[in-house]
């Protein structure tokens, strides 16, 4: 059992930067894959970036490729996502994940394949 807490979220500028943060509890967190999705009101839950075992391979969306950056810290059982140059269709609740599955480019965007998630974090970007 996993059990993960996003922090980070809030309010900020278009342009702006926010670090989110998704601490797991438990020994194992090595063993799992980690992902990050966001929803916005009225749309469908949205594949962001994700970052293998080792944080030796990372993904992203077309959407926030070149602006955001997911790394982690396995000893602080601690996975990131580093957000800059903030868009206002970037406002969503941002939500961590793990798959204890070995995921791979396509396999990491389908939410169903992460076993356990956040209760996500709001980040909500002004004009």
């Amino acid at each position: 059992q996993v059990q993960l807490v996003e922090s980070g979220g809030g309010l900020v500028q278009a342009g702006g930067s926010l670090r989110l943060s998704c601490a797991a509890s438990g020994r194992t967190f090595s063993t799992y894959d980690m992902g990050w999705f966001r929803q916005a009101p009225g749309k469908e839950r949205e594949f962001v970036a994700a970052i293998s075992r080792s944080g030796g391979s990372t993904l992203y969306a077309d959407s926030v490729k070149g602006r955001f950056t997911v790394s982690r810290d396995n000893a602080k059982n601690t996975v990131y996502l580093q957000m800059n140059s903030l868009k206002l269709e970037d406002t969503a609740v941002y939500n961590c994940a793990a798959s204890s599955s070995v995921l791979g480019y396509y396999s990491s965007r389908r939410p169903t394949l992460y076993d356990y998630w956040g209760q996500g974090t709001q980040v909500t970007v002004s004009s």
